[in-house]
C-alpha cells in the first residue's frame, strides 16, 4: 500500500511542478531560459517516478502508464485555464508519453536490465523530452499573442508580457537542455530504482 501511496503522491507532485509548463513564454524576454529549467524539471520529475513504479512492478509499459497519470492529472488541473477563459489551444499538453516510452523500451530491450535502464533509460529520456516539448510548443498558439489578448487582470507590473529576446542567452535551448538533461536524467533514474529498496 505504501508503495502505490507513494506512486501517487510523486504523481500529483509532478504535475504541480509542471502545472505552468505553458508559461514559458507568457510573461518574459527569459523565455528560452524559461524553457530549458521548465523542461529539465519535467524529465526529472518523469524519469524518477516512472523508474520507481517501472522497478517496482518489472512490468515494461508502466512508465508509461505513469506518465498517462500524470498526464491525466495536468489535463485536469490545466482546465481551470479554460475555464477562466482562456482558449483551449494556450493550455500546452504535457508532453511526457514519449519520453516514457523510451524508458519502457529501454528496460524491455535489455531483458529488466536495471543498470541499463538507469543509463540508455535516462540519457534518452533527458535527451528527449526537450525535443519533444519543443515540437509540443511549436504546434500551440502564440503565447505572447495571447498574452496580449487575454491580459490577467491581476498582473504585475513587473511581468507584464514583452517581446522575447530569443538567442540572447544561448542560440540552442533544445540543445542546451537536451545536454544537461541527459546527465541529470541518470541521477534521477538511479534514484528512482534504489527507492525500491526500503
Amino acid at each position: 500500500c505504501t508503495h502505490y501511496l507513494f506512486i501517487v503522491v510523486v504523481a500529483v507532485n509532478s504535475t504541480l511542478l509542471t502545472i505552468n509548463a505553458g508559461d514559458y513564454i507568457f510573461y518574459t524576454d527569459w523565455a528560452w531560459t524559461s524553457f530549458v529549467i521548465f523542461s529539465i524539471s519535467q524529465s526529472l520529475m518523469l524519469v524518477v517516478g516512472a523508474c520507481y513504479y517501472l522497478t517496482f512492478t518489472g512490468v515494461p509499459g508502466t512508465a508509461t502508464y505513469y506518465a498517462l497519470i500524470m498526464t491525466v492529472y495536468t489535463w485536469v488541473a490545466k482546465g481551470a485555464w479554460f475555464a477562466l477563459g482562456y482558449p483551449y489551444d494556450f493550455i500546452v499538453t504535457p508532453v511526457w508519453l514519449p519520453s516514457a516510452m523510451l524508458l519502457d523500451l529501454a528496460y524491455w530491450a535489455t531483458k529488466k536490465n536495471k543498470h541499463s535502464l538507469i543509463l540508455f533509460g535516462g540519457v534518452m529520456c533527458g535527451m528527449s523530452l526537450l525535443l519533444f516539448n519543443m515540437v509540443n510548443l511549436i504546434t500551440v498558439a502564440d503565447p505572447l499573442e495571447t498574452a496580449f489578448k487575454y491580459p490577467r487582470p491581476t498582473l504585475a507590473p513587473y511581468m507584464t508580457p514583452i517581446e522575447p529576446a530569443v538567442g540572447k542567452f544561448y542560440n540552442s535551448p533544445v540543445a542546451l537542455g537536451a545536454g544537461a538533461g541527459a546527465v541529470l536524467s541518470v541521477t534521477m533514474a538511479a534514484l528512482g530504482c534504489k527507492l525500491n529498496t526500503w
